[in-house]
């Protein structure tokens, strides 16, 4: 028996992979006989019109399967197991466009110890990591430098669920001695990060955001954490997330932009932007499904890349959605995301959906002559305070020889329609919180907060969620069709259409600031590539983030 949080489980395997089974107690729900009138009232909830006749003929069927729910609720299936049902985001005819493996990074100035140790937050990793390879500074130094920052800044930010501080000590000086005695492994040895807590760590919670999870223990490491250890970097913190992947407001508080604390950081990857954006670490984890990468990394100026699903193993991770959870970094700069990217990604037997693609990125890439590029005409052309930034951007991506191509979204699908497959799932993943009725601890309780979703989430019938995978399949193969002969395209970051088609497509993308607003917050432009494109595309946002200044801006932090 293993304890997690508070309550005692039994934890076995099978072919190698862990399952944990806990003695969470439930509600007792008193099933009631389905009779006709209940089913002529239920159908108004699906859109059907059955007649009487018909439905006094479904009532064995109902009521026997009501039986097997509670079968399947009995087994209190914890968020680690997965449906056996994986998706695949491959469109038929699909040609990947890196034939190879080669990971080249750029060639890089000369860096010196800066005579204020202050200036070494806004460091980038490269940066960094070249004053630990010249011997400059230990990793344990560098450590204790970011801790502190950490400390400082996070009762006004609230970016923090667990200091990990104990372990940071222990692997920076690990990393000090392996460098000393000539083992460098590269880039990112001795270098600190931080974590979306949302990953398992072990020997320290993993809270998921949420109250009914903050004393959570999970004794393991997750895939992404267990291959940063390997590279070398140092882990400090666990990072705030929206509870259960949803906002930047958690058990501890509301998350704030470092820009301006009067805003939350945004979410769901709240506390990673956060710390990152303030100088706090160099880089983070976090994780996408609907918005949660881009969207804080918009709100923080950071750069922050969603690889293509299926390209970062998120064994060890929480599960909202099978079929559109992501993992990936958040970072100070293009090489930085392309740096961590390569560390992390690759196939996981102990996760059945990652899919083998080959990673081809060269740093050197300064021109983009050659590169075709798309945009999404109408969200250029539609008037908001980022216009002139944007249309900016397209300017600045023809100076650097990128030949520029209109491109339209294809509409006569229903995107947004396809939410209920996000839903299900989350409905699924977190169902026993319902049945247990710890939703009602949830700081939020608005009828557009998890709870809610939850609730409604029972009620999609399993047709429904499979109509609209198929429907799925339909967008996946149409986007393809859009978007073959093209390298990679440019749209406005926060436009509603591209995130939920490329969230549900699986392409990756790229967030990076391309100026400020009015108000003095940063804004930012998205690159999305082909599926499993990220060399091209991490090749092509690294040149134009080159030509550009905007990601050396920093906030600040008068407070």
């Amino acid at each position: 028996m293993k304890k997690i949080g508070l309550k005692y489980t039994t934890i076995f395997t099978i072919g190698g992979l862990s399952f944990v089974f806990g003695a969470f107690a439930s509600r007792v729900f008193e099933r009631v006989p389905i009779t006709p009138a209940i089913v002529l009232e239920a159908q108004k909830v699906i859109g059907f019109n059955f007649t009487q006749p018909q439905a006094d003929s479904m009532l064995n069927n109902l009521n026997q399967w009501n039986v097997y729910y509670e079968r399947f609720r009995a087994l209190k299936m914890p968020n680690s197991i997965v449906p056996a049902l994986s998706f695949n985001p491959i469109p038929v005819g699909f040609v990947p466009q890196d034939k190879t493996n080669g990971f080249v990074l750029g060639k890089t100035a000369t860096v010196k110890l800066p005579a204020d140790k202050n200036e070494l937050a806004f460091f980038t990793v490269r940066q960094l990591a070249e004053l630990i390879r010249t011997k400059q500074i230990t990793s344990v130094e560098l450590t204790k430098f970011y801790i502190d920052r950490l400390k400082k800044y996070d009762p006004k930010l609230l970016f923090i669920v667990t200091l990990t501080e104990e372990l940071a000590l222990k692997q920076a000086g690990q990393a000090d001695a392996e460098i000393k005695a000539g083992k460098y492994k590269g880039v990112l040895h001795g270098i600190p990060y931080g974590v979306k807590d949302l990953l398992a760590t072990n020997g320290y919670k993993t809270t998921f955001g949420a109250v009914p999870f903050k004393d959570q223990t999970i004794d393991m490491d997750a895939t992404v954490v267990t291959k940063l250890e390997q590279a070398g970097a140092v882990l400090c913190a666990k990072l705030t997330l929206g509870e259960l992947a949803q906002g930047d407001v958690w058990f501890g508080g509301k998350t704030k932009n470092p820009w301006d604390t009067t805003r939350g950081s945004s979410g769901s990857s709240a506390g990673p932007a956060s710390a990152v954006s303030a100088g706090c670490l160099p880089f983070a984890i976090g994780s996408e499904t609907l918005g949660s990468i881009v969207s804080p990394s918009t709100e923080c100026g950071d750069t922050g890349l969603r690889p293509s699903f299926g390209r970062i193993s998120k064994f060890g991770a929480m599960a909202l959605s099978w079929s559109m959870d992501k993992l990936g970094p958040i970072t100070r700069s293009v090489e930085d995301a392309a740096i961590v990217f390569n560390a992390i990604q690759g196939t996981d037997p102990n996760d059945l959906s990652t899919i083998a693609a080959n990673f081809n990125y060269n740093g050197n890439v300064k021109s983009l002559k050659g590169y075709k590029i798309g945009y999404t005409k109408a969200d250029f052309e539609r008037k908001s305070q980022n216009q002139a930034s944007d249309s900016l951007t397209l300017v600045k991506l023809k100076e650097l020889g990128a030949e520029l191509i209109p491109i339209d979204y294809p509409r006569e699908i229903p995107t947004s329609s396809m939410g209920i497959i996000l839903s299900a799932e989350a409905g699924a993943a977190f169902q026993h919180l319902l049945l247990d009725g710890r939703t009602d601890g949830m700081v939020l309780q608005r009828k557009s907060s998890w709870p809610n979703t939850f609730r409604s989430a029972q009620f999609i019938p399993a047709v429904e969620y499979i109509q609209a995978n198929r429907a799925r399949t339909m967008l996946i193969q149409a986007w393809y069709e859009k978007l073959k002969g093209l390298d990679l395209y440019v749209s406005p970051s926060l436009g509603n259409l591209n995130l939920n088609i490329t969230n549900l497509t699986g392409n990756p993308c790229v967030v990076l600031p391309n100026g400020f607003n009015p108000q003095g917050r940063p804004m930012s432009i998205t690159f999305t590539g082909q599926l499993f494109g990220e060399g091209k595309l991490l090749q092509a946002a690294q040149a134009y983030q080159t030509a550009t200044d905007f990601h050396t801006k920093h906030p600040a932090l008068n407070f």
